[in-house]
């Protein structure tokens, strides 16, 4: 009959290993995603016509519907003027007005910690393995002390390294004068209940064609905070609005 001690001992030896590759996960999540990420993308292209320098005026309305204070409306202005255009704050006068709704910022949740092969190699197989070496009666009682020890070291392991994200969603549209006439229809869905629609059409003519389109920006670091996160998404939104004129 073995002795007790010699049992915890082998708890202690794998509960050890399981603390070395549920440590080896965590730090390779760290390392891999240590350093910031940042991504823009617009979802469609827009091109507008070339113009000559006396037309080159704006009027930017910038809105901001989430609960989140911003700072962008004069760092876009600042923008568009370092392309060689002028501010407005006629939209009469203006060749172009561009305006844009912040829809969303705040942080997107996924897991922190992959579920990655060292990860998934601790807590159930080596709590059963403990089981199996102590032998006898001792089997069941080995399995469960092992499997609780491992699976809270995976655990604290994954709550101390999450890879955070955290996005800025912006709905863009930009109106261009046009020497032209520009026949527009506009057709909208509304809902009565749960149940029922309305549809409403209407049509005119404009001087103007319009361009939509949506910036989408993001930001992925290990145990990202959202004070460091903003002012990267707030940029990239500032350089893919003064990269369309």
């Amino acid at each position: 009959m073995r002795k007790p001690r010699s049992s915890v001992a082998l708890v202690l030896v794998v509960v050890g290993l399981g603390l070395l590759l549920a440590g080896c996960a965590a730090t390779t999540t760290a390392i891999r995603y240590g350093d910031l990420d940042v991504q823009t993308k617009m979802t469609d292209t827009i091109f507008l016509e070339p113009v000559s320098p006396a037309l080159r005026t704006v009027f930017v309305q910038i809105r901001n519907t989430t609960d989140k204070q911003l700072n962008i409306e004069s760092q876009i202005r600042s923008a568009i003027m370092a392309r060689g255009y002028a501010i407005t704050n006629d939209p009469s006068q203006a060749h172009y007005v561009l305006q844009a709704n912040v829809l969303q910022v705040g942080r997107t949740d996924k897991s922190a910690l992959e579920n990655s092969e060292m990860a998934g190699v601790g807590g159930v197989v080596m709590g059963a393995g403990v089981g199996a070496l102590l032998g006898g009666d001792r089997a069941v009682e080995g399995a469960a002390i092992g499997g609780l020890a491992v699976g809270a070291i995976e655990a604290i392991s994954g709550s101390a390294v999450k890879v955070v994200w955290y996005s800025m969603i912006t709905d863009i549209q930009i109106a261009e004068k046009v020497p032209e006439a520009v026949s527009q229809q506009y057709q909208s869905t509304l809902k009565s209940g749960s149940s029922s629609t309305t549809t409403q059409t209407s049509a005119n003519t404009v001087n103007t064609k319009k361009y939509q389109t949506r910036i989408i920006s993001s930001a992925r670091k290990t145990n990202l905070e959202f004070q460091e996160a903003l002012p990267h998404l707030e940029q990239g939104l500032i350089n893919a609005i003064g990269g369309v004129f």
